[in-house]
């Protein structure tokens, strides 16, 4: 109820707080765009999904439209999140925001689309948090949630004071007076409640992004260094490399008509696919690292040291396009594993894959089971959406097969490490050893003239990078798919840079 002869209604104030945290939401979302200059909504509306997918489609096929609707949405929340945290033309930025959400709700609305599995930043049914929001706007709108803001301490000045009577009296020994012309302190203060949380979200992206002074920015710049991706440790004593330490981008090769990396991020270890021998720990600590920031800031530090391309599972198709619709603009390559190989590329390929495989558990399960018109029909499958198909094989005897039976994929998914370490025990097997005859398929792999992915080449941890990538190189791998920490990305490429810029004895020609 109103205060008595003071005209404000507390039970506004609920009300003006989800103004003012939607606000901080919208202004946050915006303020990072700004601070990513590389951001863009391309990859969002490319990969839409909703019943107007195709307008989606559309804006972000055509360059010049994508310049225009990124400066409309980055700015357009920017000023929308002001005007609804300080109480500023707020149903107007209500109604503003609300269209905005609309957008986005229906560029991936989430009516019955199968329930992933894996690394999601939530479940949905028809109501997620853009939908919510929505909502929480329109009672914004439809109420007077700016009593408590800028816009009521201007209304008051604009309509002047109370009747006089209504006013109680002034004490004259007052060093301030109780009423200002047509403002009471009251009034005052509660036209500015958003002014401080202002002041908090600045300190809080501050504290986010980084304390820099000028002289800092310009010495980085000078040198050429910037650390805006440099990974942090849970322990903080643990030093590693950072981007600054960064000595060389990785070559490129291609597969296709893509573009990859000679050095390719493996994706187990983000979703959660560790081999870790008899360590039953790791798994657990593995999700537990990387969650959805920790997963985008391991993305981010990859490309912004050339690594331009995942290989993972589909079920992380959903984590993939939110890192794109956040600016993220590494490539997918999904091994399209699960029960149905045909829905399992298909979902990739829904989802933006780059490329796709048969992944290399589901071949040789195919291979023993004889189902070579599977394997053949997932390759057209892939080709007819014009994307690089593959297979991949644990056992060398599934790429023999594959050959055997025709098939010729445009490039082969192999596991290769050699077995000089001291878990290297093929019997009993105990998930420690994932390339038992290393020589055959170095051997085999000449005869080849696809382009080769070697994976597990450091034997799940088992063998120091500085040996396993030569070792992969040298024996035949055109390209390397390396399971990595955020904290070892620099570390890697570096590594691997000097070993492609050096001097590599290779049987085998390079078919990429």
């Amino acid at each position: 109820m109103p205060l008595a002869n003071s005209g404000i209604d507390y039970r506004l104030i609920p009300l003006a707080l989800i103004r003012i945290v939607i606000g901080w939401h919208f202004l946050y979302e915006g303020w990072a765009k700004v601070l990513n200059p590389g951001w863009t909504s391309a990859g969002f509306l490319k990969s839409s999904t909703g019943p107007v997918a195709g307008l989606y489609h559309f804006l972000g096929s055509n360059s010049a439209l994508i310049r225009i609707v990124d400066q409309v949405n980055i700015w357009g929340l920017v000023l929308i999140g002001l005007a609804l945290m300080l109480g500023l033309y707020a149903r107007a930025a209500a109604v503003g925001g609300m269209a905005l959400l609309a957008l986005y709700y229906f560029a991936y609305p989430p009516f019955f689309t199968p329930v992933l599995n894996g690394v999601t930043e939530g479940s949905y049914l028809i109501v997620n948090k853009n939908l919510v929001e929505l909502f929480g706007l329109a009672v914004v709108a439809a109420f007077p949630a700016a009593a408590f803001g800028l816009e009521g301490i201007l209304a008051r000045l604009k309509n002047g004071a109370a009747p006089e009577e209504t006013l109680p009296p002034v004490a004259v020994d007052k060093a301030v007076p109780e009423y200002l012309g047509p403002l009471s302190r009251r009034h005052v203060l509660t036209g500015l409640a958003g002014v401080p949380v202002l002041g908090g979200f600045v300190l809080a992206v501050l504290k986010k992004h980084g304390w820099r002074s000028f002289e800092e920015a310009h010495l980085r710049g000078v040198r050429g260094q910037t650390d805006e991706f440099t990974a942090s440790a849970t322990v903080k004593k643990f030093s590693f490399a950072s981007i600054s330490d960064l000595e060389a981008r990785l070559p490129y090769g291609k597969i296709g008509n893509i573009t990859l990396s000679r050095m390719i991020l493996g994706g187990n270890l983000i979703g959660g696919w560790a081999h870790a021998r008899d360590l039953i720990y790791v798994s657990k600590l593995v999700r537990a690292y990387h969650h959805r920031d920790k997963i985008f800031e391991t993305l981010a530090l990859a490309e912004k040291c050339g690594v331009n391309a995942i290989i993972t599972n589909p079920l992380l198709c959903g984590i993939m396009n939110d890192y794109w619709r956040n600016g993220g603009r590494i490539q997918f390559i999904s091994d399209c594993g699960g029960q149905n190989v045909l829905e399992m590329i298909q979902r990739s390929i829904d989802h933006g894959a780059c490329a796709c495989y048969i992944q290399g558990g589901v071949a040789d399960r195919l291979v023993e089971e004889g189902k070579f018109d599977l394997m053949a029909q997932g390759l057209d499958l892939i080709r007819r959406n014009r994307l690089p198909a593959g297979i991949g094989g644990h056992k060398l005897e599934t790429i023999k097969a594959s050959v055997d039976k025709g098939l010729r994929p445009d490039f082969w998914m192999k596991t290769l490490h050699h077995v000089n370490y001291w878990s290297a025990k093929p019997q009993p097997e105990n998930d420690n050893i994932w390339c038992d005859s290393p020589e055959a398929t170095i051997e085999f792999m000449k005869t080849l003239k696809e382009p080769w992915i070697a994976f597990k080449i450091l034997a799940a941890g088992a063998i120091p990078p500085e040996i396993g990538f030569k070792w992969a190189f040298e024996s035949g791998a055109d390209f390397i798919c390396v399971g990595m920490y955020d904290f070892q990305i620099v570390e890697d490429v570096n590594l691997a840079a000097r070993v492609l810029n050096g001097t590599l004895v290779r049987q085998r020609q390079w078919y990429a």
